[in-house]
């Protein structure tokens, strides 16, 4: 009898077995099945709602391709399977139904999402390899053979789309090559000035530059004492903000807002051919030593595609604000050049002595939940003065859009980040004497500090005492010309400068 029931619980077992394997085989298929139905480009394009993605694509070298295939969604998109694939298709789906459902793809800011920093989220290198095992083809140019050759070399730091952003959604403002139009707008209907302008006082005035259609405002800084640095119990202060010390400055001026592209090419423009002239050959040939050397056509589109005109010269190098700054002593006849720190932050807080020029701790300007926004202060307050990580969108805006602190400067804190002339070093304020006049920071170092945050920047990095320094090397990564620029920077897109003018006896009346 027992052995009569084990048999038949036995028999009973392995008919459980076998149905659960031929179930398992069922969904194995159509699991399968949903896996590459859900991974058509049609399927892609049902939660994908936003109008130029696919017509990018179908403009793109990744659509038409020079053997004929086209190259789908997930191909770019998702790693190759046995690489993650499933687990990155989950993680993708559940991102991309729950944003279907439950949000608005108006308010998405598309421009964002199709920038290095985001793309490099949900593009994979593993993908680009799959398909380009060959890095070094036979029609592979010269130039395109460094490049290659500089990423093999780089693998573990370097993107494919480092490069080769645009690859797979056509970008008709994208340029991936040496700009030789950049800057050449023109203007010749507007009137020049011919003089630069006459300073007998300190006060402020509008510089105008010979042989130019631009000029901008001067702020007459008083100058006086102050602590630079922040007190221990500041809000998100960090270590080389200290210890604060008393020094003294003596009155200059500083430009209203950071150097335009306008500004900035009226300079790229003169120093093209200022000192040079044409030999038999067609090339270019010094003949002045007091000329102005300037800088070389960018390789690719400089100001992102975010527009020119007023908005801040971006992805310059430390040697072009520096190179601007001569130029610009030259045609005017005073001395110009990049701020001090001490300058920088004295002119930032306008007499204040608080994180902001504005009244408000960093806790009242972040991120908060639901209570925070009943009973705190909000942003609104900062975002009159500050573009920052909270309400830039991501780039630049235009001066016109932000107000001026006490002393008449804007976006001295956020919009774009500024160069100063100090070497940077960590225990920079440790070395400084108290009561030191007109403190130009360490003797030697290796990268220069940068001030006021930027359109990236979080609350507690756009204070008035918050440090930064130059990255020279991350931010040349993937510059693809041998040698590299040594004027435009290829992985930094939010470092600018302004300028101060000295009031000493070049201006002051005779």
């Amino acid at each position: 009898m027992l052995e009569r029931a084990g048999r038949y619980l036995k028999k009973k077992l392995l008919l459980v077995i076998f149905i659960g394997f031929v179930l398992g085989i069922v969904v194995a298929i159509y699991s399968n099945k949903l896996v590459e139905v859900s991974s058509t480009n049609e399927s892609c394009e049902m939660c994908h709602v936003h109008p130029h993605v696919f017509d990018s694509w179908k403009l793109s070298v990744h659509h038409d391709t020079r053997v004929g295939i086209h190259i789908g969604c997930v191909e770019c998109h998702l790693p190759p399977k046995g690489q993650g694939f499933l687990k990155e298709k989950i993680i993708a789906s559940t991102k991309d139904l729950y944003g279907y459902m439950f949000k608005d793809s108006a308010d998405f800011n598309w421009e964002a999402k199709s920038t290095l920093e985001q793309a490099q989220h949900f593009v994979f290198k593993e993908s680009c390899i799959n398909c380009h095992e060959n890095l070094f083809p036979l029609t592979l140019t010269k130039e395109g053979q460094d490049a290659h050759l500089y990423y093999s070399q780089n693998e573990e730091e370097l993107r494919c789309i480092n490069c080769h952003l645009n690859v797979g959604h056509y970008d008709p403002n994208s340029l991936h090559a040496v700009n030789v139009e950049f800057g050449n707008a023109s203007n010749e209907n507007l009137e020049r000035f011919t003089e630069p302008a006459n300073v007998t006082s300190h006060e402020d005035f509008t510089e105008t530059i010979p042989g130019t259609t631009i000029s901008f405002n001067m702020k007459a800084i008083p100058g006086g004492s102050f602590k630079i640095g922040s007190p221990p119990k500041e809000q998100m202060r960090k270590s080389d903000e200290g210890p604060q010390k008393e020094v003294e400055l003596s009155p200059y001026f500083m430009a209203e807002i950071e150097i335009t592209w306008d500004t900035y090419l009226a300079f790229y423009s003169a120093t093209a051919a200022e000192g040079r002239t044409t030999d038999t050959e067609g090339s270019r040939t010094e003949t002045d030593v007091d000329a102005i050397s300037g800088p070389t056509p960018p390789y690719g589109q400089p100001d992102q595609n975010w527009g020119l005109g007023n908005r801040p010269a971006i992805t310059l190098s430390y040697h072009s604000a520096e190179t601007f700054c001569k130029w610009l002593s030259q045609v005017t006849n005073k001395t110009y050049r990049l701020p001090t720190e001490a300058e920088w932050e004295f002119a930032a807080r306008a007499g204040s002595e608080t994180p902001y020029f504005v009244e408000g701790k960093p806790k009242d300007f972040g991120e908060k939940g639901f209570v925070g926004k009943l009973f705190g202060k909000g942003s609104d307050e900062i975002n009159n003065f500050v573009i920052y990580s909270a309400n830039s969108n991501l780039k630049t805006e235009e001066p016109e859009n932000i107000e001026a602190n006490s002393f008449g400067l804007k976006n001295m804190l956020g919009n774009a980040a500024e160069y100063c002339s100090d070497w940077y070093a960590e225990d920079a304020y440790e070395q400084l004497q108290e009561g030191v006049n007109n403190p130009k920071g360490p003797a030697t170092g290796e990268e220069h500090v940068i001030r006021g945050g930027s359109f990236k920047s979080e609350i507690g990095e756009v204070r008035s005492a918050s440090r930064d320094y130059t990255k020279s090397t991350a931010w040349m990564k993937t510059d693809p010309q041998m040698p590299k620029s040594i004027w435009w920077l290829s992985d930094c897109n939010y470092i600018s400068f302004r300028v101060v003018c000295e009031f000493d006896e070049k201006i002051e009346k005779k």
